[in-house]
């Protein structure tokens, strides 16, 4: 049940608070200053998105922010921070069902008193700051004030018309929320998995066809990202039992289809279009510099919602689903990677074709195959044609804005799509013309997200 209200949504000291930071891109995302909406009714499903929205440009933005920043650990924040802001409005929701009892060892969460009042943009607010704040507590000090920044006026904005005992139960319920979700995760084998991304006491396999970790800069330190990550919990229990894909029998054979595959990639790179270039670069989203290849498609969740007009109720579960679908395909894929450690292209072509090659984007530090790229970005893809359906056009604006790479001559243009499932291709492809996956590797990562994407969307959303 909602009180009817006027929302007004004008984050103020957010921007203020900003103004005096760099310039923000969308990699740097900021809570957008919206207008007034208009007189709403109770349902979720007549109000607008903005609130969700706001949520998640500060979910993009810390994981560009925080120290540690990695695909796999922003991946299950954004899982986590998904399923929150769903259950922490769930019974706002017309038709939709909780997913207690659906996820892996998912407790029973907090109930609201019955017979009682709540205002679940209140509760969604609330769930949103405190998942925020736990799962990114090692944000820098300047951070964490924004986050502050951010929760105080959508408060302030929400309450200022509700009746005080509203407001007190609608904050503590979302706290509630936030409070197991967060103890839920502590358990999923990914728990503050920003501490030690790179274990030393990991020993890479020493055999043919297997990945050699790149050298940190100056320091003779092998590098292996989170080679345990596959081991996590998965949302869905489905996802934890698909069977392991396998790659290609290993050959130097020049005849064979494993050396041809690997040296299509270094042909490839050697005559790059500029247009080939600039997909490559667009899709790096490079975690030193960016919100990370899984904040790429949580803000193709955004870019889905505006583009089609989505009401809230649909932007809360696009993210539940986006942010579950994202998360389970980095546990699935590196369980992929970490069981073949199968050899990247750089690998194979210096050791048999041109031992000064060097690819056009720099070799991230895991095997692989198969692509992350591929598996989030399909499974991303997936659930968004499952919502939205197979043929919305739309454009990718995430890195509009950034200063352009001067190294490798490249803009960063606004790119279009007439579906999902072509941007997902490209993605995939994009990591091919990059030099660093091969064909095989792209091909069973798509089909793989496809899999993940469809059991997520397997779900008992509806009632």
């Amino acid at each position: 049940m909602r009180l009817h209200r006027h929302l007004l949504l004008v984050v103020l000291p957010v921007a203020l608070l900003l103004h005096g930071c760099k310039p923000a891109t969308p990699d740097e995302p900021i809570v957008p200053t919206p207008a007034l909406t208009q007189p709403l009714g109770n349902s979720l499903e007549t109000l607008p998105p903005t609130v969700a929205l706001q949520w998640a440009a500060m979910s993009l933005r810390l994981a560009a922010k925080a120290p540690g920043n990695t695909p796999t650990y922003a991946s299950r924040a954004f899982g986590y921070l998904g399923l929150g802001m769903y259950e922490a409005t769930i019974y706002g929701l017309p038709g939709r069902r909780s997913l207690m009892g659906q996820l892996n060892r998912l407790p029973a969460l907090p109930q609201p008193e019955t017979g009682q009042t709540y205002d679940w943009l209140v509760c969604l607010n609330t769930c949103q700051y405190h998942l925020h704040k736990n799962l990114y507590s090692h944000a820098p000090a300047n951070e964490i004030l924004i986050l502050d920044a951010v929760e105080s006026a959508i408060r302030s904005d929400l309450t200022m018309m509700l009746p005080t005992d509203v407001v007190a139960r609608s904050v503590a319920h979302g706290e509630a929320i936030a409070d197991a979700i967060y103890e839920w995760s502590k358990t999923d084998g990914g728990h503050e998995g920003y501490k030690n991304p790179f274990p030393t006491d990991y020993q890479l396999p020493n055999a043919p066809g297997t990945w050699i970790a790149p050298i940190d800069g100056q320091v003779a330190i092998a590098r292996a990202l989170h080679p345990n990550w596959g081991s996590n919990r998965t949302f869905m229990p489905a996802n934890a039992e698909l069977p392991l894909p396998k790659p290609m029998a290993y050959s130097t054979d020049p005849t064979s289809a494993y050396y041809r595959m690997y040296k299509a990639v270094y042909d490839k790179n050697k005559q790059l279009t500029q247009a080939e270039k600039e997909a490559a670069i667009w899709w790096a989203d490079d975690p030193s510099l960016t919100f990370t290849p899984p904040g790429h498609s949580y803000n193709l969740a955004s870019i889905a919602i505006r583009t089609t007009n989505a009401n809230l109720a649909q932007a809360i579960e696009t993210y539940a689903r986006v942010g579950m679908a994202v998360a389970d395909a980095f546990v699935c894929c590196f369980r992929v990677k970490y069981t073949y450690v199968n050899e990247r292209p750089s690998g194979f072509v210096r050791a048999n074709i041109d031992r000064t090659w060097i690819p056009f984007w720099p070799e991230p530090p895991f095997p692989g195959f198969s692509s992350g790229h591929s598996t989030q970005g399909a499974a991303t893809a997936t659930v968004l044609t499952d919502l939205y359906g197979p043929n919305v056009r739309f454009t990718d604006d995430s890195h509009v804005g950034r200063p352009r790479d001067a190294f490798r001559n490249v803009d960063f243009k606004a790119r279009t799509f007439d579906s999902f499932w072509e941007a997902a291709e490209e993605s995939g492809g994009s990591r091919i013309l990059g030099g660093i996956h091969t064909s095989q590797d792209n091909e069973v990562g798509l089909g793989e997200g496809r899999k993940i994407g469809e059991n997520i969307n397997r779900l008992n959303w509806k009632k």
